[in-house]
């Protein structure tokens, strides 16, 4: 059995910084993902938690609006009261913490591509396709959405999507 040597300060203050990263990054993927959540189940409350107090959202590239998160809010829960059936798949997260010489910072960007196919009681709907852009900022609750911007690529409307 080798034996290990105690790490020098250096590396251990290395270690440090990276499972900080590591933690950061972890914190991010979780908060998208309570994002993409929130907006399925219609959770209203929860999707204005996730953003910092001034922050907003930008939906105009994808058909929608911008403001504020929670006039942004307003509007989805009117919105998408006409598609029951919904589901964001958030995927393909690229993350860039903001680095202070070697240390994570308190500020971050995600790039993600999202797909979201939705549906009305009648069976019409639409599915679509394009490129958040997240901007976050490490707050006292931990990081939260300074601002959300869809970047919607491509959609396809008809009538009558399945489910099956």
């Amino acid at each position: 059995m080798a034996t290990r040597l105690p790490l020098s300060d250096t590396e251990a203050m290395t270690q440090r910084v990276d499972l900080a990263t590591l933690m950061d990054r972890l914190a991010i993927d979780e908060l998208i993902t309570r994002y993409a959540v929130a907006v399925d189940d219609a959770d209203w409350a929860a999707y204005r938690g996730l953003f910092t107090t001034d922050g907003r959202a930008d939906y105009r590239d994808a058909g929608g609006v911008a403001g504020r998160a929670g006039e942004v809010a307003d509007w989805l829960a009117q919105t998408l009261r006409s598609f029951p059936v919904r589901q964001l798949l958030v995927v393909n997260r690229r993350v860039s913490i903001e680095d202070l010489g070697g240390y994570p910072g308190d500020s971050a960007e995600a790039l993600a591509d999202y797909l979201r196919p939705m549906r009305t009681e009648a069976g019409d709907g639409s599915v679509s396709g394009g490129r958040y852009t997240f901007v976050l900022a490490r707050t006292e609750g931990g990081w939260r959405l300074r601002t959300v911007v869809a970047h919607e690529k491509w959609r396809r409307a008809r009538g009558a999507l399945s489910a099956e």
